[in-house]
């Protein structure tokens, strides 16, 4: 299954009536609310514990280090109805909770819990199992970076070494039946569009190496830790050769050939969910699932058509305070093309956002009562996946504080990377953005693991989109430069809108909007063409973040009509932050009761 049930962390809060761990008194009528309670308590823990089975990876990343020798199940009839049995299983455990007798975050986790099962079974009569990778996407890369050693997989230990060879030899299982299920699709009509699959070849010819020293997989052998005795060291540099020469390359190459000659000429031209068997009601489902909002495509398509719109008159405001002479296009080209705007290096590109990154830090408590105790570094995209990555991204600290977040930049291409999206981009993916509320969420210790670790798109996008509308109340964007780089972002969000509804809903070509984002920003060549095959890739992803943001930003606007000079920015900032991601409807019932609360 690949549309997994994601359900999000929440945090006890006194708002929602949590159960206190004062010694009390407990009634009769107590005992059966703290009954039912535990009751969804252990059976979201359970949920949790068992479901890694599924999700070996997943594991990994949350700490689990028993699952560190495993990789994702095969793409089978069996284990599908293997992990369909599981989540229905759940749910007929949940069913049989007592709703009314559930009281504070147990509640919170039953609404959530049980929504999320319902999608999940939901979404069985699509077939995504027939397109399980593209090129934004797929376990295909999550194995690179967890073999190279810059991601959750330790390599300490011998036993960490020899952990890894096990899990790549699940890893080369997966991907033989990765080929059965493409080949499934191509008999179901159900295929990648020709350009996605064109990008995945140069994913896996990177690694096919005929000298295992240049290989990614090395890169942990070559940063072994000196504890480790001469014979284990050994070991280990006979044993990854023979891993990487026998299983991996061969591996890597079998997928060359079968996309080359198997795949790639039976994909189609078309581009859009629509174009597939059931597509239609393919793409509503992934608009449900990915906004959790009841919008439909022409509703989203004319949404983002009108801010568009909006921000273009935004960004001629700037053109003109900064005196630049011809129209917007000519604006846009001067933007692009013009070297002042552009650092000369990948170093200079890391080192300015490492100084964005303190200037931030510093204005943050003018704005949030809260902060996460992780930090988070600055690194650039690692060259294996930099071509085919998009141009910032983040990744959590470990949650047992033994690695901070990241912040990826992709120094691929320098003009793609422009001097004037440095303290918007700063603010989306790490502080406040995507850094504050996935960080926070983690580190809550008295909660269930599956909301300390499960998400929202829409809600984590649209945090870190409303948290870029923050800059100016932080002391940024004062340069006008600076300013129209948090247009550009809008503007990028806004475009999704248009784009996702256009490829997936009305037939738009890739080329479409290609000439499109061009017409209306001033993105470099190379960056529009990778934002477009995403969109292409993602159906409804892109659309998380503009409608979460204006979700979030209707509900600051609610509580400060509502409580007027009672209303308190950093409180309603914690408030969002505090019970951790959530879908739309339930943040905001959670939010009108905290605005009813501070009436009294």
């Amino acid at each position: 299954m690949k549309n997994k049930t994601i359900i999000a962390l929440a945090i006890c809060s006194s708002l929602l009536g949590c159960v206190e761990s004062s010694v009390k008194k407990i009634e009769p009528e107590q005992h059966i609310l703290i009954s039912e309670n535990k009751k969804v308590e252990n059976i979201v823990e359970a949920y949790f514990d068992e479901g890694l089975a599924f999700s070996p990876v997943s594991g990994t990343f949350v700490g689990q280090s028993q699952y560190n020798d495993q990789f994702t199940p095969a793409i089978s009839v069996e284990n599908r109805e293997k992990e369909l049995a599981f989540i229905k299983k759940y749910q007929n455990k949940i069913d049989k909770i007592d709703i009314t007798k559930l009281t504070g975050q147990a509640l919170l986790t039953y609404e959530i819990f049980t929504r999320d099962l319902a999608l999940s079974i939901e979404g069985e009569k699509f077939l995504d199992h027939l397109l399980p990778i593209d090129q934004m996407s797929g376990e295909h890369n999550t194995f690179a970076g967890l073999g190279s050693g810059q991601s959750a997989q330790p390599f300490k230990t011998a036993q960490d070494f020899k952990d890894f060879t096990l899990r790549a030899q699940g890893f080369v299982t997966w991907l033989e039946s990765v080929q059965v299920a493409m080949r499934q699709g191509v008999e179901q009509d159900i295929v990648l569009p020709n350009v996605l699959a064109i990008k995945l070849l140069p994913q896996f010819k990177a690694h096919v190496v005929s000298d295992h020293t240049k290989s990614v997989f090395w890169m942990p052998v070559v940063a072994m830790d000196k504890s480790l005795t001469g014979s284990e060291q050994a070991k280990i540099k006979i044993d990854y050769k023979n891993m990487i020469l026998n299983n991996l390359v061969p591996a890597y190459q079998n997928m060359v050939d079968f996309l080359e000659q198997e795949y790639i000429p039976k994909t189609r031209a078309s581009v859009g969910y629509s174009e597939l068997p059931n597509g239609k009601a393919w793409y509503e489902y992934q608009i449900k699932t990915n906004t959790t909002l009841d919008l439909n495509a022409d509703e989203i398509h004319n949404i983002g058509l009108n801010e568009v719109s909006r921000i273009l008159g935004e960004m001629k405001k700037v053109k003109e305070q900064v005196n630049f002479k011809g129209d917007l296009a000519e604006f846009f080209v001067h933007l692009r093309e013009s070297d002042e705007f552009y650092y000369d290096t990948p170093e200079a590109l890391i080192t300015a956002y490492e100084e964005v990154k303190q200037k931030i830090d510093a204005s943050l408590p003018q704005l949030f009562d809260i902060a996460p105790k992780a930090d988070y570094i600055v690194k650039a995209v690692e060259e294996f996946r930099a071509a085919s990555a998009a141009g910032a991204s983040y990744q959590g600290p470990a949650p047992d504080g033994s690695r901070p977040g990241i912040f990826y930049i992709n120094t691929h291409n320098l003009k793609a990377q422009p001097k004037f999206l440095l303290e918007t981009l700063s603010i989306h993916e790490a502080a406040p953005g995507h850094h504050f509320q996935i960080a926070l969420q983690q580190e809550v210790d008295a909660l269930p693991r599956i909301r300390k670790f499960g998400g929202y798109t829409v809600f984590a996008e649209g945090w870190a989109l409303y948290a870029e509308s923050l800059g100016k109340e932080l002391g940024l964007f004062t340069d006008p430069y600076m300013w129209y780089g948090r247009l550009v972002d809008e503007q990028l969000r806004a475009m999704r809108l248009v784009l996702d509804t256009g490829f997936h809903a009305k037939g738009w070509t890739r080329e479409q909007g290609i000439e499109y984002m061009k017409a209306n920003s001033s993105m470099a060549a190379s960056d529009i063409e990778s934002e477009v095959e995403r969109y292409i890739a993602w159906p409804g992803q892109a659309l998380s973040y503009k409608l979460g943001q204006f979700k979030i930003r209707e509900l600051r606007e609610y509580g400060a009509k509502e409580l007027g000079d009672k209303f308190d920015v950093k409180q309603f900032h914690t408030q969002i932050l505090i019970d951790g991601a959530l879908p739309m409807p339930i943040l905001e019932a959670k939010i009108k009761r905290w605005v009813a609360s501070q009436k009294v």
